[in-house]
């Protein structure tokens, strides 16, 4: 396992190096939607503390991530009429990571949908943020 890359995307995001539509944020986490949605409300949560995946994350810290991940699912089954959620967690180029800082993916899902491909489609600006807003207004619901 390498080291934890300080310059990797979402180190820079947390940084505010980097833009985000971010729908939740406190001092452990932050959830932002994906640009390349793989469903309308694809969402990654992250700690904000530099942890390469689930290998190396200080344990308070996943435990943390994971109840932010409950919260952000219950919100997405609201605001985007879900009838499930996927999750997915990848550790390590050869189990499938491809951004080195710990995210979990939640993905809302309705039945005879199939998701997109990763890394498929990049998402409208105004689509992401019109998301955002409506994810957002279901965790005031919450």
């Amino acid at each position: 396992m390498s080291d934890y890359d300080p310059n990797n995307i979402f180190a820079r995001i947390l940084r505010g190096e980097l833009p985000a539509h971010k729908v939740y944020e406190d001092e452990r986490a932050v959830a932002l939607l994906d640009i390349m949605p793989r469903a309308p409300g694809h969402t990654l949560i992250l700690p904000k503390a530099p942890a390469r995946n689930l290998l190396d994350v200080d344990p308070e810290d996943l435990a943390h991530v994971a109840k932010v991940t409950q919260k952000i699912a219950k919100a997405a089954m609201r605001a985007f009429k879900a009838d499930g959620i996927t999750l997915q967690q990848f550790n390590e180029s050869a189990g499938g990571q491809v951004v080195f800082h710990l995210h979990v993916h939640i993905v809302p899902r309705h039945n005879g949908v199939a998701m997109k491909p990763p890394a498929s489609e990049m998402e409208k600006p105004e689509i992401l943020a019109k998301n955002a807003e409506t994810l957002r207004a279901a965790l005031a619901q919450l």
